[in-house]
Parts: C-alpha cells; sequence; structure tokens
C-alpha cells in the first residue's frame, strides 16, 4: 500500500495545526460559527444531532493493521467505543468532543491519515473496487490510479470550492464493484484498439435528491492524460455549475441540462487547452504502482484437503465459506469477508475491540491489511485456504462471521434520525427489524442475491436508488414514513428503483417487507435473482400483494 513521503507528512501535519488554531479560535470567540463552518468541513468535522461527528479518510478503502488500531484507540478514547463505516469506504465517530478534534487529527497523522476533503464542496475520497489486485476478472489493478487521483486532488487550489462536493470512482475489473456509473466521474479501465490499456470516462451520475445514471463522453482516454482530462471535467463543471441552488449544484445536473454531446464537447475544448501541460509520464505511473505490487505469495495447491474436510464436518463453517469468501487469482488463497451485519447493530458499526482483534487478524493471516467495501463491511484479501477455519473461528468469537455477504441481511444503511441532523426518519431500526426476519438462514438464502438500502432523507446516503429493495424515509406532520423501491442496482446494468407505491407508515415497513419476499418466491423462474425477476415481471405483482394486503 502507498506511504507518506516527506512531502504528504508535511502536508498533513501543516493541516494539522491550521485546524488546531482554528478551533482555539473559535472557541476562544475569535471565530463566529459562520466563519468556522468551512474550516471544520474542510477537516471532515459536521455537527449532527447530537454531537459533532468527524469523518476520517481511507483512500480507496485500505487500511494497514497499524491504522485499524489508531482508529480503534481514536474510538476508545474520544469517542463511545466504537467507529461507523461508510458507503465511501471512510469512517466515522459520532462522539468526539469539538476541542478534542484537533488531538484527534494529529493522533491520525502519526499512521499517515486525515480527515482533509471528507466534506465540503470539494473532491472527496476517490473510491475503488474492495476487490482490487486479487480479483480474478481484473484487467488491471485500479488502486494506483486512485492514488494519482488523490495525490493531484488534495488541496488542489482550483477545486477547494466547488459548486457542489463531488465523487471519483475507479475500477478495473469486468463487474464493476466500484459504482463507476453513479459518481460524478466513473473510470472504467479498458482496453483500446491497440491493447494499451486506458480508461472508459464516465460523468454525470449521482443519488441523493436527483438520482441520475452516467453517460460516457470518451471511450478511451490515454493514461498520461489522466490528470488533465479531470481537470477539464473540473473546470468546466467550477464554471457552468449551478451555485444559486444546492439542489441543482450537482455535475449531474449540468450535464443533463447542457445534454451528453454538448457537455462532452466542452471538455474536449478545454482539454486541448491544457492537454500537454499536465501529462502523466509513465515514470510516475510505476513509482506509484511499486506500491501496489502483489504481496509475496507462496506456492499453494488450487485445492486444500483439510480445507475441504472442515466444509464437510462444520456446516456453519461451510456457510461462512460460500457467503463470506470469494475466489482468489492466486490459487491457495481466499477473499474473506467480515460481516459488520450482526442481528440488532447498526450496519457499518465497529467497536474499538473488534478493530484491534481485526487488526491483529490482518497481520496473521492477510499480509497486514484490511479494505473497506461499499457495502460497510471489510475484506481480508489475502488469506490461504488452510487458514480460513481458524480465521472463522476467530471472527465467530468477534461476532464478525455472520455469513450473510450478498443477502437480504447485509443491509446498507446510513445512521438516520438516530444521529443526522438532516435525516427524517430512522434507518438503523428498519435494518434491524428486516434481519429479524430471517431467524432461518434457510430462508435468508433461499431468497439468494438480494440487495436492501436504506437512507434516512432525499440525500440518500444509504444508496436508496440503487438498492434491489430501497427504502427512503420521510417525514409526514412529524411522522415516519417509508416509499419503497424495486429494481435499483449500481452493477455493471446500472438502474434506478422504481416506486412501488404510496409511503407507507413505519409500523407496516416489515409487513410489506415480508409480501415482497413471497411474492419474490412466487414469481421467479428456477435459480432467478430478485432482481432479474422484478426486470421481467415489473412492479405490479408487488404492488398488489403490498398494497393490497394494508
Amino acid at each position: 500500500m502507498y506511504h507518506y513521503d516527506n512531502y504528504d507528512q508535511t502536508l498533513v501535519d501543516e493541516r494539522v495545526a491550521q485546524f488546531k488554531g482554528q478551533t482555539e479560535r473559535f472557541l476562544a470567540g475569535e471565530l463566529t460559527e459562520e466563519q468556522f463552518r468551512p474550516l471544520r468541513l474542510m477537516n471532515g468535522l459536521y455537527i449532527q444531532r447530537h454531537a459533532p461527528m468527524l469523518r476520517v479518510a481511507i483512500p480507496y478503502g485500505l487500511l494497514s493493521s497499524r491504522q485499524l488500531r489508531m482508529l480503534a484507540q481514536i474510538a476508545r478514547r474520544y469517542d463511545q467505543g466504537y467507529g461507523h463505516f461508510t458507503t465511501r469506504q471512510n469512517i466515522q465517530y459520532n462522539w468526539p468532543k469539538l476541542e478534542e478534534v484537533p488531538e484527534i487529527l494529529e493522533q491520525l497523522a502519526t499512521v499517515e491519515m486525515h480527515a482533509i476533503q471528507t466534506s465540503g464542496n470539494c473532491i472527496r475520497n476517490t473510491t475503488s473496487d474492495h476487490l482490487a489486485g486479487v480479483a480474478q476478472d481484473e484487467l488491471e489493478d485500479p488502486r494506483p490510479y486512485c492514488e494519482i487521483i488523490r495525490q493531484w486532488s488534495t488541496l488542489h487550489p482550483e477545486f477547494a470550492f466547488l459548486p457542489r462536493k463531488f465523487k471519483i470512482a475507479v475500477s478495473g475489473a469486468q463487474k464493476d464493484r466500484a459504482a463507476t456509473q453513479v459518481h460524478d466521474i466513473g473510470l472504467q479501465l479498458v482496453k483500446g484498439d491497440d491493447g494499451e490499456t486506458g480508461f472508459e470516462v464516465l460523468v454525470g451520475g449521482g443519488l441523493g435528491r436527483t438520482p441520475i445514471i452516467g453517460v460516457m463522453i470518451r471511450p478511451f482516454l490515454e493514461k498520461r492524460h489522466l490528470l488533465s482530462y479531470l481537470e477539464a471535467i473540473l473546470r468546466v463543471y467550477n464554471r457552468y455549475g449551478r451555485r444559486d441552488n444546492k439542489y441543482k449544484a450537482r455535475i449531474k445536473i449540468l450535464v443533463k441540462e447542457l445534454g451528453q454531446d454538448q457537455f462532452a464537447e466542452r471538455v474536449e475544448a478545454e482539454w486541448a487547452m491544457i492537454r500537454d501541460q499536465l501529462l502523466l509520464d509513465q515514470a510516475e505511473i510505476n513509482r506509484v504502482q511499486a506500491f501496489f505490487q502483489p504481496h509475496p505469495y507462496a506456492e499453494l495447491p488450487a485445492e486444500d484437503a483439510i480445507l475441504a474436510a472442515h466444509k464437510q464436518c462444520d456446516a456453519a463453517f461451510a456457510a461462512w465459506f460460500r457467503h463470506n469468501s470469494v475466489a482468489h487469482k492466486v490459487p491457495g488463497y481466499r477473499v474473506a469477508f467480515v460481516s459488520l451485519k450482526p442481528l440488532g447493530i447498526a450496519p457499518g458499526d465497529m467497536t474499538d475491540r473488534q478493530m484491534d482483534a481485526v487488526a491483529d487478524l490482518a497481520e496473521r493471516y492477510s499480509f497486514g491489511e484490511i479494505r473497506v467495501t461499499h457495502t460497510q463491511n471489510l475484506v481480508l484479501a489475502d488469506v490461504r485456504q488452510s487458514d480460513l477455519y481458524e480465521l472463522w473461528q476467530a471472527l465467530t468469537a468477534l461476532d464478525l462471521a455472520t455469513p450473510n455477504i450478498g443477502t437480504a441481511s447485509d443491509i446498507i444503511s446510513c445512521p438516520g434520525l438516530d444521529f443526522c441532523s438532516l435525516a427524517n426518519a430512522t434507518s438503523i431500526p428498519i435494518a434491524n427489524g428486516i434481519q429479524q426476519i430471517f431467524d432461518s438462514l434457510d430462508y435468508l438464502y433461499d431468497l439468494g442475491d438480494l440487495r436492501i438500502n436504506i437512507s434516512g432523507c432525499m440525500n440518500g446516503c444509504g444508496h436508496h436508488t440503487v438498492g434491489h429493495i430501497g427504502i427512503l424515509g420521510v417525514d409526514k406532520k412529524g411522522e415516519e414514513w417509508y416509499q419503497i423501491t424495486l429494481g435499483g442496482s449500481s452493477a455493471n446494468q446500472a438502474s434506478l428503483g422504481e416506486r412501488l407505491g404510496p409511503a407507507i407508515a413505519k409500523e407496516d415497513v416489515i409487513h410489506a417487507m415480508e409480501a415482497i419476499f413471497q411474492t419474490y418466491r412466487e414469481q421467479r423462474l428456477d435459480d432467478e435473482a430478485f432482481l432479474e425477476t422484478v426486470r421481467r415481471v415489473g412492479i405490479e405483482p408487488f404492488q398488489e400483494r403490498v398494497y393490497g394486503d394494508h
């Protein structure tokens, strides 16, 4: 993984010292709340319902065991003993004291971490595939390009005050696990006609109040032009993006209003003026790629007899292996998921004790690295197959081995009204209520691949519009109601969910979900997945069951 050089460390240390002075001036009354607000947002600090919330950047979701231990220490010392992993591969702390935030940032800087640009109208954390570097379907590891983008965009003076927040995702695999089509810019590594690898460039995707699937504006971009082309897109957005209405300020609105062709023409015109001034040379690509070389894998047999025996004799382990691990590109290894979705816990929450323990497990079994997924789970990406049973036992003891990855109980959820000052309704209780439906794993597994996403407001931090089932909390005269959508996806054939019907009262949501599950079981063909069934039969059968039963 990438390690700071002197420039990186100096930049972060200076930003910590700067914010410490700003915070002291604010607490002394020398800065007003209005003056302090943009300064704290530049450093990832929000004011939530009950306390400040600090969002810490985890670039492209990659952590070292040392960094995870620091996150545990911060949770223990400055919060209430836990952190919350987000859909942007970051971590949030919901209970820090304002006066202690500069000290937290000082601690983060000692392990090459920060909170810069995790909030505000700037380029946010660049995200990627959580299987980058180990996926069997990968054309090329996208993480070096994420790191190059991170270095280019951090404290970029031209893009510090954009019309609105800006998000970039990079994928290098055939299967899009980075949701590139619903980002402001999505970059997909592809091969050109000459066999060289470059980028397909998508723009104008986004969720929230106005969800839109991104459009392709360049089918192939040479790697040497990556930064100049990104800069051209950002310049066009900075110049023409709306600033008079925050709900119309995202680049997706600009692309929609101009149209795909006209937007692309403006980018190309801007790019023509700067393309030769900001070239990404191969030496720099090679330098960054050197940080992401394959680990020293052992030569192992593709099949492991001891593993096979454990799967045969232990049904619980076999279920975990089937649902919480996937194939690795190196024979003898496997990717293991750490489920942060046990029953009764807010999706994505992890205690300090669990973080410390997973850091230990990463060092023992996975070269000391941990990844954060978009689905609010963790990954140990490089586990020997012969170690999987021991790893499963350790995770089980930590309540981190719920065998539910990719199932209906592996729910994505924002913090909702329990924490967020923007929320209209709670999210966590709805997620917990749905999980309680599955007292039988057989019932859960019978439903197959089913993604449920929950958001407590139109900002859509739970990505409800691209859930196979999406749930959106709305306020009706002070009461919590929920809109349900079906048929969304952020994968290769990305789609936005279609609204099922009128909002449903909070007490009826679980009943509606049971009706949806039952309708799917009746309508599906053989092993047809939920999304395939919805796309084939439409939402009418689900409407009839849900609203007919009301």
